[in-house]
């Protein structure tokens, strides 16, 4: 089968369309004809091995290979069409749309996925394409935004980069809990904000997101515009700072925010089955909608990588990884 692989950490040159043997499923697993995949932030900071900070550098480097990658595939948020399944899986059978998130191994022709883990039928309604966009954004922002950051309803939340990957599923998701949103991104990506929940918009450009002065219960940052000294100054007391991306020195800040009352929250997203199936209910109430920023065939993954390392994109970059014929036949 074909997967998109490297075998080396460096730039979108990195990675190439080669074959390697068709997975089969093991007990508990089913086999996926993958449909589409997202390309995400995750994606190019693991092909590059661009760990932000010190000591999530060295954590990466340890946990995913220290002078290359363990595994040669990428890939996390999927969908496609069950194609097998493995001893004593229930609740799946070939031809079943699925959609979900792994750790690695999307961006291939076929994937196994562990029956309960992080994956669903796909809603009536969406397409491959839109499906595969959701997974890692949205379960992510659920992550960070409701279970870590506990936001609760008329809560003011600012969002910095409010038009990225994760962003687009983060205003969404502290709208749908309730907050009073407040996205950060360029003046263009205005009207998408707007009307994905926020209720007040600021362009980065003209004022910069360090002279805000809030108050504000969550401060989210999806993109690493401020570290927790710049956004003190605008958290109100028993606010919380959730930067997506954290070193060494963000850990060092955690004592100072004790002190003045807030908090910063450090984590990591545990993308799980419940959190899908919480995210497939906002698709179903109309609290959540994917929102695509490009779509590339499988060949033209270079590209992909490139436009996402770009940090310009406003929502999901996807591969289509099956052919249209295919996905038009699964939709």
């Amino acid at each position: 089968m074909k997967a998109a692989l490297y075998t080396e950490y460096g730039g979108p040159e990195v990675v190439r369309i080669g074959d390697i043997p068709r997975p089969r499923p093991g007990k508990g697993e089913i086999l996926v004809r993958v449909g589409a995949a997202g390309v995400t932030t995750a994606d190019w900071r693991l092909r590059a091995a661009a760990f932000p900070g010190l000591f999530t550098a060295l954590a990466g480097r340890l946990m995913f290979g220290i002078f290359g990658p363990r595994n040669p595939v990428l890939g996390g948020e999927f969908a496609g069409t069950v194609a097998e399944v493995g001893a004593e899986v229930t609740g799946f059978a070939p031809g079943d749309r699925v959609f979900g998130f792994a750790m690695r191994g999307a961006h291939a022709e076929y994937m196994t996925m562990p029956a309960r883990g992080a994956v669903l039928q796909t809603p009536e309604g969406l397409s491959d394409t839109e499906a595969a966009s959701l997974p890692f954004g949205s379960l992510c922002a659920l992550e960070f935004l409701d279970r870590f950051a506990g936001v609760k309803p008329g809560e003011r939340v600012l969002i910095l980069g409010a038009s990225g990957g994760v962003g687009v599923h983060a205003v969404q998701v502290a709208a749908a809990l309730g907050a009073h949103v407040t996205g950060v991104a360029s003046a263009a990506r205005e009207g998408l904000v707007r009307g994905l929940g926020a209720a007040e918009f600021v362009d980065y450009r003209t004022t910069p997101p360090a002279s805000l002065t809030g108050p504000y219960d969550v401060i989210f940052d999806t993109v690493g515009a401020l570290g927790y000294p710049e956004a003190a100054p605008m958290l109100a007391m028993g606010g919380r700072f959730v930067p997506l991306n954290f070193g060494l020195a963000d850990m060092g800040q955690m004592r100072r925010a004790r002190r003045n009352g807030h908090r910063v929250i450090l984590k990591v997203s545990g993308d799980s089955r419940g959190g899908l199936e919480r995210i497939t209910a906002m698709l179903a109430e109309g609290k959540l909608r994917p929102v695509i920023d490009r779509e590339y065939p499988f060949s033209e993954i270079r590209a992909a990588h490139e436009h996402v390392e770009s940090r310009s994109r406003k929502g999901s970059v996807v591969l289509r990884i099956a052919d249209r014929k295919h996905l038009r036949a699964a939709a």
